[in-house]
């Protein structure tokens, strides 16, 4: 397949942003990943962000991003934030792992473009020199040119037992390609065996970031998993466009089978190349990847908020709002939020995904969402909880609209402490400034607005017999939203 060898190579980024991070919990939730959480790594920017910016070249296309669908709007906003424009947001009605949310885009180039090279990556991973990923890329879209479908390697920095290894085979003669022949992948590995990878050379870390052409790629899925292909393709197919979403239909998904990449193409096709990333990567999959990452003080220490360590060395201190302070520890892991507290050693932190399976077990919510729950409108923050009242702060971005709705059981006292709000209830309009305030009763049809350029700020005061967030009869969103979706 040589089609590719006359004029510039366009290479098509497909970001895939449907994790759920729960090993790092309790600052990843099921709403708000680890994607989107800003400062994980000691960098400002979240790792989406990060993502987004680190594909942006003159040569690169605008990226199709891939995302559950819980998460759109945050995907859009964080695009948005960086000045980042996208082909397309595709959402994933359920979970089925990378293989089929490729599939789609791969579709989707080539029905587009057939030329296009597609470079595939996770959206919160961690890649020290953008511009050394952007010219690896560039090299392995030749190669993906040529027909192979590259995936890139990481040279191992000790033996890691959270990640997947390649075996090296020879190098690869084609006068194009820097890569070498796959000869085997290897699940994660116990320690001993990490330590003989590492120890013999030929290994290299799979990254999961891999380069092919959209061709390439769909003709090898043909042959080796026909039912991802076609599900995908139906699921294309029968998609609809909802506020410049792209809504892959539901029944036509769920029945591809939930499989990675790796187990349907690239451990069964013989055009897979492996090509050595020259970058320093982590897939930030722990609390101790991301006290690897993270820039650490003269004890070994990473430390963000407001904390006091003492005779404490190579932990991973973070605070949201609460003071914390160690005295005599090491190698632990300590992650403050508003609503919860993690103290692991730092050598078990892939274990604290057993952690949210008890806190899904036992009915809790903590695994799902944090104190503050973020909306396509803005986001409100729960501030106190009482036995028949409970106190929110609303955040509501200019010209964010809440949904026209209505509640049984509660009624509203709303006072606004910044901006201006517009107030509709019962079908009557009216501006509420700062310092004043509105009261909504049970059953009242209502419906807040910010037309100002400036954010609105207000705090909710709801008292009732029941104050959850199910209570919510809506007539009219403006986001097209569920009611699964406000709970």
């Amino acid at each position: 397949m040589n089609d590719h060898a006359s004029g510039p190579l366009e290479i098509l980024p497909v970001i895939l942003s449907g994790g759920s991070g729960t090993r790092l919990w309790p600052m990843s939730r099921a709403l708000y990943p680890k994607q989107f959480v800003q400062g994980l790594s000691g960098q400002p920017e979240a790792l989406l962000s990060a993502t987004l910016a680190r594909v942006a070249a003159s040569d690169f296309l605008a990226p199709i991003v891939v995302c559950n669908n819980a998460h759109r709007f945050l995907v859009r906003e964080q695009a948005a934030q960086v000045g980042a424009t996208l082909d397309a947001i595709v959402l994933e009605p359920l979970a089925r792992n990378t293989a089929p949310a490729i599939a789609v885009a791969a579709l989707m180039a080539a029905e587009r473009n057939p030329k296009a090279v597609l470079v595939v990556l996770p959206s919160d991973h961690m890649i020290e020199d953008a511009d050394a990923f952007r010219d690896a890329v560039r090299q392995a879209a030749k190669s993906a040119a040529a027909g192979h479908i590259v995936l890139f390697g990481i040279q191992p920095t000790g033996p890691h037992t959270g990640y997947g290894y390649i075996k090296k085979g020879g190098k690869v003669e084609d006068g194009r390609s820097d890569g070498f022949e796959v000869e085997s992948f290897m699940e994660k590995p116990d320690l001993e065996t990490a330590e003989r990878y590492v120890k013999d050379g030929a290994y290299l870390w799979n990254s999961g970031i891999f380069v092919f052409a959209a061709r390439s790629f769909l003709a090898e899925l043909a042959l080796h998993a026909p039912e991802v292909l076609q599900a995908a393709r139906e699921a294309l197919g029968k998609a609809s466009k909802d506020l410049g979403f792209l809504r892959l239909d539901a029944e036509a998904f769920a029945k591809a089978p939930s499989i990675s990449v790796d187990y349907a193409v690239m451990e069964k096709t013989d055009k897979a190349v492996v090509f050595p990333l020259a970058t320093s990567w982590s897939d930030l999959g722990s609390w101790a990847s991301l006290w690897d990452a993270a820039p650490r003080d003269a004890d070994g220490n990473f430390v963000h908020g407001d904390a006091l360590v003492e005779d404490t060395t190579g932990c991973y201190i973070r605070s949201e709002k609460a003071l914390v302070s160690t005295i005599g520890v090491k190698d632990l892991v300590i992650v403050e939020t508003q609503d919860a507290v993690l103290v692991a050693d730092k050598s078990r932190s892939q274990d604290v995904a057993t952690i949210v399976e008890r806190l899904k077990a036992s009915g809790r919510t903590e695994h799902e969402h944090h104190v503050r729950s973020h909306r396509p409108w803005g986001f409100y923050e729960t501030l106190s909880v009482g036995p028949r009242f409970q106190v929110k702060l609303l955040h509501v971005v200019p010209g964010g609209v809440l949904s026209l709705q209505m509640h049984h059981h509660r009624s509203e006292h709303w006072v606004v402490v910044k901006g201006t709000a517009r107030v509709t209830v019962d079908g009557r309009e009216t501006l509420v400034r700062e310092n004043e305030s509105v009261y909504i009763v049970a059953t009242q049809w209502h419906r807040l607005e910010n037309p100002g350029k400036v954010p609105l700020e207000l705090i909710e005061v709801q008292i009732g017999t029941y104050l959850g967030e199910d209570d919510i009869i809506r007539s009219e969103d403006i986001y097209n939203r569920s009611p699964d979706e406000t709970k």
